[in-house]
C-alpha cells in the first residue's frame, strides 16, 4: 500500500512540475507571444531599458534576415552549378574550377 501511494504522489509531483514548466514566465519556455510578453512583464524594466531591448532585438533579427538570405542565395548558386554540371556531364568540382579559372 505505501508503495503505491509513494508511486501516486510521485507521478502528482511530476505531473504538477510539467505544468509549472509549461506556464512558467522562464524565457526559454516561451513560444508565443502571450508567453513571450509575460516574461518580458516580469522582468519589469523602464521604458528605457525596454526601448534599448527593442532596439538590440531589432538589430538582432535584421541581422538574422540578412544572414538567412544569404543562405538561400547560395543554396540558390550552389542548386544552378549542379544543374549546369549535368547539363555540361562535368563534376560539381571540374564546373567550380572552370568559373574560377574563367574570371581570372
Amino acid at each position: 500500500m505505501s508503495k503505491e501511494l509513494d508511486l501516486q504522489s510521485a507521478i502528482a509531483a511530476l505531473d504538477e512540475y510539467g505544468y509549472e514548466k509549461k506556464h512558467s514566465t522562464d524565457l526559454e519556455q516561451a513560444r508565443n507571444k502571450q508567453q513571450m510578453t509575460r516574461y518580458l512583464k516580469s522582468l519589469d524594466y523602464s521604458i528605457k531599458r525596454m526601448q534599448l531591448l527593442q532596439e538590440a532585438v531589432n538589430e538582432l533579427v535584421d541581422e538574422m534576415q540578412h544572414q538567412q538570405l544569404k543562405n538561400e542565395k547560395v543554396q540558390t548558386f550552389k542548386t544552378k552549378v549542379i544543374n549546369l554540371s549535368k547539363e555540361l556531364d562535368m563534376s560539381y568540382d571540374e564546373v567550380v574550377n572552370y568559373m574560377a579559372t574563367l574570371q581570372k
